[in-house]
């Protein structure tokens, strides 16, 4: 049974950081892609940041340059370090792991409940 539970959102004025976290359970995180989404109020739920089972990572729009998604196998954590927040990046931060690949191709994942994350 795969569980994922972010923690670490919070509220934070523009210019700050935040370092998001996800802790997974019931499985191994090493092997499979893994990801952060969001959400803001009447959006629809958009990708932020993939990595890939063999490491490597991409980030989507205005995510690049200042956020940073990495993972610890040993503790099977997945991290999101957010600096330079803006007020856009207000939503609901949610932690993904995909259901059955490696790379981060496609929309098939299982979601953690995520974390609420206020830039003011």
């Amino acid at each position: 049974h795969v569980q994922l539970v972010e923690s670490g959102g919070g509220s934070v004025q523009a210019g700050g950081s935040l370092r998001l976290s996800c802790a997974g359970s019931g499985y191994s995180y090493s092997w499979y892609c893994m990801a952060w989404f969001r959400q803001a109020p009447g959006k629809e739920r958009e990708g932020v940041a993939f990595i890939d089972g063999d490491g490597t990572v991409r980030y989507t729009g205005s995510a690049k340059g200042r956020f940073t998604i990495s993972k610890d196998n040993a503790k099977n954590t997945l991290y999101l370090q957010m600096d330079s927040l803006k007020p856009e990046d207000t939503a609901m931060y949610y932690c993904a792991r995909h259901r059955s690949s490696r790379y981060c191709s496609s929309s098939n994942y299982y979601w953690g409940q995520g974390t609420q994350v206020t830039v003011s």
